[in-house]
């Protein structure tokens, strides 16, 4: 029997419009004609993602004490359809992905050296780590390619350093990019945005660290790993 493939509905969603972004957590969307404050679930800049007028999804939040009632979850960029923009699917799904691989230890928030590691993985006595990066930035739809990072990310490089010197004492190391948009099946490094981040994803690759690549399929309430791309 095939192995289901990761995948994350959300419940209790809602459509909206962004209006404007008030800050790196908050926005403004207007919902059935009122102008609310939502969360953003993404620090990232999104600067061609959330532009005023752009079709958004958000979600119900639990708590009602809660400052704002909604969560951003996805927006529709024309041309490119739904992207989610929820910074802690990537993990959702790879765990998921992880666990069905049948390791026998899955271990979120591993600490390794002066990092902190998405999970660490056994199997027949073998080590693991595998840290996760979402991407939303699309390059060339045409050649499915996408960008990472959507902003300078000094942690993007401690971890990638983290992962090689990992690799170098015996662990099978991974950096693993979780698109959140349809279309895009490989990511490249933004050496525009941050060049020593694309230096130390080489420096990563030649110590051994694999770098692939998870293209997923994305509705407005939901994402789907749907294929990898690796070395």
């Amino acid at each position: 029997m095939s192995r289901p493939e990761p995948f994350i509905h959300y419940r209790d969603t809602v459509p909206g419009v962004f209006l404007r972004r008030v800050n790196r957590f908050v926005a403004e969307v207007r919902i059935d004609g009122k102008e609310i404050p939502v969360h953003v679930k993404n620090t990232g800049r999104l600067r061609e993602l959330l532009v005023s007028d752009a079709s958004v999804t958000l979600q119900r939040a639990p708590d009602p004490k809660r400052k704002t009632a909604y969560d951003l979850i996805s927006v529709f960029k024309p041309g490119l359809g739904w992207v989610n923009i929820d910074s802690f699917a990537p993990n959702e799904l790879m765990k998921q992905y992880l666990t069905g691989l049948h390791y026998d230890v899955v271990k979120p928030e591993f600490a390794y050296g002066s990092s902190r590691f998405d999970f660490y993985m056994e199997s027949r006595g073998e080590k693991y780590l595998t840290e996760v990066k979402g991407c939303t930035l699309a390059a060339d739809q045409k050649q499915g390619i996408g960008l990472f990072p959507d902003a300078p990310t000094e942690r993007g490089v401690k971890h990638l350093k983290e992962l090689a010197a990992a690799a170098g004492e015996g662990y099978h190391c991974q950096i693993a990019f979780v698109i959140q948009m349809n279309g895009i099946r490989r990511v490249l490094p933004n050496d525009d945005t941050h060049p020593a981040f694309g230096q130390a994803l080489e420096m990563a690759a030649k110590a051994g660290v694999q770098v692939v690549s998870y293209g997923c399929h994305v509705e407005a309430d939901s994402i789907r790993i749907t294929e990898r791309q690796g070395n």
